[in-house]
This record gives structure tokens, C-alpha cells and sequence, in this order.
């Protein structure tokens, strides 16, 4: 399929009378659907005739399951909406039998959980502090106090939740109305080392996100460094992926690796590691920002 391309000289007022003197508002469109003749020329067409300007196109053509994943950026008159947008491309979709959603530039409000590991939590704040995250950290959640003070420090409500097999339920109840109390868009896992239950992770299907330390399966359980070390590897790896009810089985978004070899004890593997797990876990956080993640069953689709 061809995206079509727009030819400047078809319009001779320029781009800021177009749309009255206003400036343009941004938005991104992102769908999925089976693979036929039409689709990107209904979408194209669909943002011409509201007078929309195409600032970014990706798409893929998934021969193997005949399916389309678009994402496609634009701008264009304030006047729209997502939710306007969504109601106006219906009958589109619906034509194509699509999965689709319009957002604009509204950022993402992450909630951060973590426990006493706290190296990306860390470039996480150092990320989203700098502007780079495209997401804002609105509250830290963790059942250790050992972080607070560089959470508060970075101007960020922290809450302390401790956890045991007694109060497990009532914390993952609490967890689920600060959710919705501070309307949490995305839950990150920095380093939680608490199983979530299979109901909370069916709550939050499609909007949690985990860093695991190693590439999925692997090194499994306890000191993961230390089996690394013993079985000699010569990568070391990191893997953000959703959070599912299958431990540890979610659609991966991102992996790290950084190669080692057999000077590497276990606290240089560790470090080494650190940094693989806050480089994968701060650009799936960033990407799912800008709706850049598309779900495709068991896997992703991610437009960088």
C-alpha cells in the first residue's frame, strides 16, 4: 500500500490562514485491522478533507497474519478532538473492521512502583525531569521507604505500601483506586518485586509495563546474576514488556543487550545490567507516550 502524498501547490493560502490564524493542534492515529485495498487512502482522504497536514507516517504490512498496523501523526485545526475524530472515522473503521484510537498531545500519567532496587526508577525521573519521557511521573508507589526522599526530592507524591501475604488483597485494592483516584494512564514496574495477582493484572492488561533482567525465558528466580555468572554468558540482556497474568510471559515491547565476557564477576554483571534494564524500560515507557505500541495478540508492534 502507497501513502499518498500531498502536493503543496494544490493550495495557495498558507498553512496558518488555513486554519485561521490558530495554531495547528497535533494528534496521532493508530489502527489495526486485516490487510485489503483502500485503508491508507480512507485515511489519508478522511484528514485532507478536514484539512489535516501529515507530519509522520508508519505502517506494516504483516504478510505472515495478512494484517495492518498505521500509525500515522498529523495536525491541523484546534477545533477537533480525539473523541470528535474517533465518532467522525466510524464508518471508516467500520468498513475495514478496525481497531483504532485518535489521541492528541495530552501526556500519559505514569504511576512508578518499586521496591528496594532503585536504578530505574532513577533515569526514569532523570528522564522525565530533562522532557524526554513524553509521559508525567504523577506519583510513586513502593512497599519500601527506601526511596522517598529522591522521589520527593524530584518534587513527586511517594506513598509507602507495604506488603505481606495478609494485606496483599487490600494493597492491590488500594493500588487500583490510586489509579483511579489520580488518573493513572500507565503503571510502571521499576524493579517491583511483588507478584501481582491475576485479577490485578487483568485490570491493568494493556497499560503496565515491566522490566524483567534478563531476555525472556531466563534466569529465572533468585541472584540472577549469579547464575549468569556461573553459566559464563557473554550478553547480558533486559526486556520491558506488558504485564499479563502469565508471569513474566507478557507482549515484549523492548530489549537491551550489551555484551561481557569472562572478566565479569557477579557485581560487574549486575551494574552492566542495571543499565540494560533502565535503557529498555525508559524507551518502552517513552514509546507507549506516544502511542508508538501497537498490541498485536502475544506480540507488539512498535513504530520508533
Amino acid at each position: 500500500m502507497t501513502l499518498m502524498a500531498t502536493d503543496s501547490s494544490t493550495s495557495t493560502l498558507p498553512q496558518s490562514e488555513v486554519l485561521g490564524q490558530e495554531q495547528a493542534k497535533k494528534f496521532v492515529l493508530t489502527l489495526s485491522c486485516v490487510e485489503r485495498a483502500g485503508i491508507v487512502h480512507g485515511v489519508t482522504t478522511f484528514l485532507f478533507e478536514r484539512g489535516f497536514n501529515i507530519e509522520e507516517h508508519q505502517q506494516f504490512d504483516d504478510g505472515l497474519r495478512e494484517t495492518l498496523h498505521l500509525r500515522t501523526a498529523f495536525s491541523g485545526p484546534s477545533t477537533y478532538t480525539p473523541d470528535g475524530l474517533e465518532e467522525e472515522f466510524r464508518s471508516i473503521a467500520a468498513r475495514f473492521d478496525m481497531k483504532f484510537s485518535f489521541h492528541d498531545e495530552t501526556k500519559q500519567r505514569i504511576l512508578v512502583m518499586v521496591s528496594k532496587f532503585g536504578h530505574c526508577l532513577n533515569d526514569l525521573l532523570f528522564r522525565w525531569r530533562g522532557g524526554s519521557l513524553h509521559g508525567d511521573i504523577a506519583l510513586v508507589v513502593s512497599n519500601h521507604e527506601t526511596h522517598r526522599a529522591m522521589v520527593e526530592a524530584a518534587g513527586v507524591p511517594f506513598i509507602y505500601l507495604p506488603v505481606t501475604p495478609a494485606t496483599k488483597l487490600d494493597a492491590e485494592r488500594r493500588l487500583l483506586e490510586l489509579v483511579e483516584e489520580q488518573k493513572i494512564d500507565l503503571v510502571v514496574l521499576a524493579r517491583y518485586m511483588q507478584v501481582l495477582s491475576d485479577d490485578l493484572c487483568r485490570s491493568l492488561e494493556g497499560r503496565a509495563i515491566n522490566i524483567h533482567h534478563s531476555f525472556l525465558p531466563g534466569f529465572k528466580g533468585a541472584r540472577p546474576y549469579h547464575q549468569a555468572y556461573d553459566r559464563g554468558v557473554k550478553l547480558v540482556g533486559a526486556t520491558a514488556h506488558y504485564v499479563t497474568a502469565e508471569l513474566d510471559e507478557g507482549p515484549i515491547i523492548e530489549q537491551e543487550v550489551i555484551r561481557v565476557d569472562h572478566s565479569y564477576g557477579p557485581t560487574a554483571l549486575s551494574t552492566v545490567g542495571q543499565d540494560a534494564e533502565a535503557l529498555a524500560l525508559s524507551r518502552a515507557v517513552r514509546w507507549h507516550c506516544e502511542h508508538r505500541v501497537l498490541l498485536d495478540r502475544n506480540s507488539t508492534v512498535v513504530f520508533r
